[in-house]
């Protein structure tokens, strides 16, 4: 009897990715503001504290904050949103600031996380 061997393929690497078609995300990747709050109140200390106020370094530092904020969220594991992260530093004079905003959204799935960071000439709201 006579073995007759069949060659086989190698076996092909598949790599997963999302469905694109997916437009609301599941449960356990829902946005959670708690968490993405603690997020930003860590990245504004590690970047802000101990820094004097200086117009010329802010719109540095606004540029670092954001993209590092993004990442942060990234690393999240927040797939399927989009993020707006919008940076204001001002300097602390004890002076009031409001500040508004409005939105068109998704009830079930979006959301927002802010936080102040204020030291002795620093104001930044995120």
């Amino acid at each position: 009897m006579a073995d007759t061997a069949v060659e086989q393929p190698p076996p092909t690497t598949q790599t997963q990715a999302g469905n694109t078609y997916v437009i609301r995300p599941n449960f356990q990747h829902k946005f959670r503001p708690v968490i993405v709050k603690e997020c930003i109140h860590n990245a504004l200390s590690e970047h802000l504290t101990g820094k004097n106020y200086d117009a010329e370094e802010t719109i540095e530092w606004t540029k670092v904050i954001s993209d590092d904020i993004k990442q942060r969220l990234k690393d999240l594991g927040y797939d399927r949103y989009k993020f707006i992260v919008q940076v204001v530093i001002g300097e602390q004079r004890g002076e009031g600031v409001k500040m508004g905003c409005r939105c068109f959204w998704d009830s079930d799935t979006d959301n927002y996380a802010q936080d102040i960071f204020m030291n002795v000439s620093i104001g930044c709201v995120l």
